[in-house]
Order: structure tokens, then C-alpha cells, then sequence
């Protein structure tokens, strides 16, 4: 009787599993498949998708059950609810970044704060939704930064953390799919084939070595609460171009981002458990964040198409280029060199798209900074 006994509490546990688990389970595989086959942001997504179905098991050890706390929980308090592994990431990216071509080009600045418009648009649609402070960390999805989406819903306590952090990663990982059909739609074949040969100029290494140092001083007389943000991204590129911290650069760009990624990945998912997951207004943050996500792109692709009208026959520019004022590097510029090679398989707008989106970058970061320093 008691083998019986001790052979039926094996199966205890499936009493314990609900409808939403499933849908979790299936949620997570579609992660994994998205890494796997379509190879959409593989080091992030997989640990997500992994880690999605993990946490919903039937009284899953991975996350806290009780007094008993479960790792992935402990990882979330460790480095999550202080916003220490976004920022550790930052300095991967902005070790990542070469902002030489930006620096040749300064106007093209301008195309990634105009892509920021779908930030506040959305900002002003979520309010008649949530409260003002979900209403923000919702509309930073569109910056398409995960990083800064989950620093500024940290900060501003949103209750949607767990939606908020899987709806900007995965608009990540779906650039090349969302951002073609916005663009598109907004330009003419015509405007498509317009080539913007680059002429490549010289950057001092003084210029490369103050810039980010410069930046993050007048991102914090501006914004404040960017502070961390702007001065982690730029604290990595200062390892990049000092020239005397090489070894530190690489370890950067590689084994820290790496590792970061990973944990991060695993991390979100543990805020991917059915209970806070599977409900409307989870359905309603992630059309939300694509609001934002569509806004973003049109943004920068409408000033392009607003800037021509001043230039002259011959000068003026390939509106694509402003839809890589997103974020997502460096995979939305080579989204617009793609389209561009499409249309005209000599048409190269890579530095130019490349330079567009590093300032995206650095815009996606001063907007959350400055929605952090109007709402905190």
C-alpha cells in the first residue's frame, strides 16, 4: 500500500497544472523556434524561451515557492530589481559601438531623436489605458531597447515588468519583419532608389575619446535620471576608443554581454509566469508597444521625407535611412542597406544607416532618461 502511495505522488503535481502553463509552455517554444530557426536574436530569445517554460511548471524549484527561493528569483533581486544587469549590458553595446561615422556626420543625429516620436504618440495613447507611470514604461518598448525598457519600468515600479521586458525584446528581434512593410508603405519606389554616396571623412581620436565623456555631462544637466543609462552605454565606448584598455574593450563586447545576455534572458522569463502573463492587458501592452514600435520607424522615415523637401534636386537624402533611428543596433541600419540593395543592387546606404541608428541609440536612452526624470 504504501509503494502505491509513494508511486501516485509521482503524479501529484499534474493536478497542480493549469490551462494558462500550457499556454506559457507554448508561448516559450515559440521563443525557441523564432532562436532556432529563424535565428532572431538567439542569445537572448532562447534563454526566454527556455526559461518561460521553466517557470511554469506546477510548483517550478526555479522560482520562489514559500520560504524557499528559487534561483531565477534570486537573480531577479540580485540584478534585475536594481537595474544592474541593463546597465552591465550597456557597456557591452557601447563597447559594440564605433561612433566614427556618426562623428563625420553630426547632422544625422538628427534622424534618431526624430524616430522617437513614436515614444510620446504612444505615451499619450496608453494613458487612456493605465496610469501614468505603466502608460511610460509601455511607450519605451518602441525605442525597441530592452535594456531601457526594463531600467525605466524598474524605476517608474510598473506592475507589467514581466509583458513590458518580453514585448521590447521580442520587437527586437522582429526589426527585420515589422520595420519593411512601415516603410514601404511610406516611400515611393523612386525615393527607395535615391543613392547617397558616402564620402568618408577623418575623426581625431581626442574627438572619440571626449565625445562620450561630453555626452554623458550633458545628458545629465538635461536629464538627471538618464545618468546611469547614457553613462554606462558611454563609459563602454570610452573603453573602445582610449586605446589602452583593449583586452578590457574585448571582454566587454564578448564575455560580459554574453554572460549578461544569458542571465537577462533568464531573468525575464521569470517574470513570464502564467498568473502575470495570461491576461488582457497583456495582449493590450504588447499591441501597444508595436504602436509604438510602427510609430518609431514612421517617425524617422516622415522627417527624412520632411528634410527633402528642403534639399535640392540631387542632394536629397533616401528617406530609409530615417527608419533605422530605432534602437535595435545595429540590426535595423542593415535592415534599410538591405531594402536599399533591393531596389538597386548598387544602392549602399550602410554607413549612413549604421550612423542613423547609433544615434537612435543614444536618443532611445535620453528619451527614457528624460520620461524618468518628468515622471520619478
Amino acid at each position: 500500500m504504501d509503494f502505491w502511495n509513494a508511486f501516485a505522488s509521482l503524479f501529484s503535481n499534474f493536478g497542480n497544472l493549469t490551462w494558462q502553463m500550457v499556454v506559457m509552455w507554448g508561448i516559450g517554444a515559440l521563443l525557441i523556434y523564432l532562436a532556432i530557426a529563424k535565428k532572431m536574436e538567439p542569445s537572448l530569445l532562447l534563454p526566454m524561451g527556455f526559461g518561460a517554460i521553466l517557470v511554469n511548471l506546477p510548483l517550478s524549484g526555479a522560482i520562489t515557492q514559500g520560504d524557499t527561493v528559487g534561483p531565477i528569483s534570486a537573480l531577479f533581486e540580485a540584478g534585475m530589481s536594481n537595474e544592474l544587469f541593463p546597465l552591465l549590458l550597456f557597456i557591452g553595446i557601447g563597447a559594440m559601438i564605433d561612433f566614427g561615422p556618426l562623428l563625420e556626420k553630426p547632422w544625422l543625429m538628427l534622424f534618431g531623436a526624430a524616430a522617437q516620436f513614436g515614444i510620446f504618440f504612444t505615451l499619450f495613447l496608453a494613458g487612456f489605458f493605465f496610469d501614468l507611470k505603466d502608460a511610460a514604461s509601455i511607450a519605451v518598448i518602441g525605442a525597441a531597447d530592452g535594456p531601457t525598457a526594463i531600467f525605466v519600468a524598474n524605476v517608474l515600479h510598473s506592475q507589467y515588468l514581466g509583458a513590458i521586458m518580453v514585448a521590447a525584446y521580442s520587437y527586437m528581434a522582429l526589426v527585420p519583419i515589422v520595420q519593411p512593410p512601415v516603410i514601404k508603405l511610406l516611400t515611393t519606389q523612386k525615393e527607395r532608389r535615391i543613392r547617397m554616396p558616402y564620402q568618408k571623412g577623418s575623426v581625431s581620436q581626442l574627438t572619440k575619446i571626449l565625445f562620450p565623456i561630453v555626452v554623458t555631462i550633458i545628458a545629465g544637466l538635461v536629464a538627471p535620471a538618464s545618468v546611469a543609462l547614457v553613462g554606462f552605454l558611454m563609459f563602454g565606448n570610452l573603453l573602445r576608443e582610449c586605446g589602452v584598455l583593449n583586452t578590457l574593450s574585448e571582454t566587454a563586447q564578448n564575455v560580459l554581454a554574453n554572460l549578461i545576455t544569458i542571465v537577462l534572458g533568464l531573468t525575464v522569463a521569470g517574470q513570464m509566469t502564467a498568473d502575470k502573463f495570461v491576461r488582457p492587458d497583456t495582449l493590450l501592452i504588447l499591441a501597444l508597444g508595436l504602436v509604438a514600435f510602427v510609430f518609431d520607424t514612421a517617425g524617422g522615415v516622415l522627417f527624412s521625407k520632411l528634410v527633402n523637401l528642403f534639399l535640392p534636386e540631387g542632394k536629397k537624402l533616401n528617406p530609409m535611412i530615417g527608419a533605422a533611428g530605432i534602437s535595435a543596433f545595429p540590426m535595423s541600419g542593415r535592415v534599410v542597406n538591405k531594402l536599399g540593395l533591393e531596389e538597386d543592387n548598387q544602392n549602399f546606404l550602410l554607413m549612413y544607416s549604421i550612423s542613423v541608428n547609433v544615434s537612435g541609440q543614444i536618443a532611445s536612452v535620453i528619451a527614457g532618461g528624460l520620461l524618468l526624470t518628468l515622471l520619478s
